[in-house]
C-alpha cells in the first residue's frame, strides 16, 4: 500500500476570470508565468505560477474545476481557506501588503503586530481568497527585526 506523501507539489486556485487572475498575480504580484496555457482543450485553460522548488500555485476556473471533478461550484466562502506567506522581516509585510493593494486586492487585515511577537496582514484576491503575510521572529528563518 502506498502512503500519501506530505510533500506538496500544486496549490490550486479556482477563479471566475482566469484572465483577471493572472493579471492580478502576474502584473499586480509580480509571479513569474507562462500565461494561460491549455485553452484548447475542453476545460483545460489554467495557468501555472512557480513558487520554491517543487511547488506551483496553478488557477483555474471554477467552472472548470467542478465539472472535472463532478461537484456542483457554489459560492465562494473565503473564510474555508487562507494561504500563508512568511517573509522575513516586518517591513516585507508593509511592502507586499502594499503591492497587493495596488494591484486590486481588498486588505481584510491591515498589517499588525501579535501578541506572540509577530506582525503580519491580510489581503483578498479578486476572487475572495486570503493571503497571509507574517514575520514571524521565532520560526528562525528570517532576519531579527530592526523595528520593534
Amino acid at each position: 500500500m502506498h502512503k500519501f506523501s506530505n510533500s506538496m507539489s500544486y496549490v490550486t486556485l479556482g477563479v471566475d476570470d482566469l484572465e483577471r487572475a493572472v493579471v492580478f498575480y502576474r502584473d499586480g504580484l509580480g509571479l513569474k508565468t507562462k500565461g494561460i496555457v491549455g485553452s484548447e482543450l475542453d476545460h483545460g485553460a489554467v495557468a501555472f505560477f512557480d513558487f520554491q522548488p517543487g511547488l506551483k500555485l496553478a488557477l483555474w476556473p471554477r467552472k472548470s474545476i467542478a465539472e472535472e471533478c463532478n461537484v456542483s461550484a457554489s459560492k465562494p466562502d473565503p473564510a474555508a481557506f487562507m494561504l500563508a506567506h512568511n517573509v522575513p522581516t516586518r517591513a516585507h509585510v508593509d511592502d507586499i501588503i502594499a503591492q497587493a493593494r495596488d494591484a486590486g486586492a481588498v486588505i481584510v487585515r491591515p498589517p499588525k503586530g501579535f501578541a506572540w511577537g509577530g506582525y503580519g496582514g491580510v489581503f483578498q484576491d479578486p476572487d475572495q481568497h486570503l493571503w497571509e503575510v507574517v514575520w514571524n521572529p521565532h520560526d528562525g528563518s528570517g532576519e531579527p527585526d530592526e523595528v520593534c
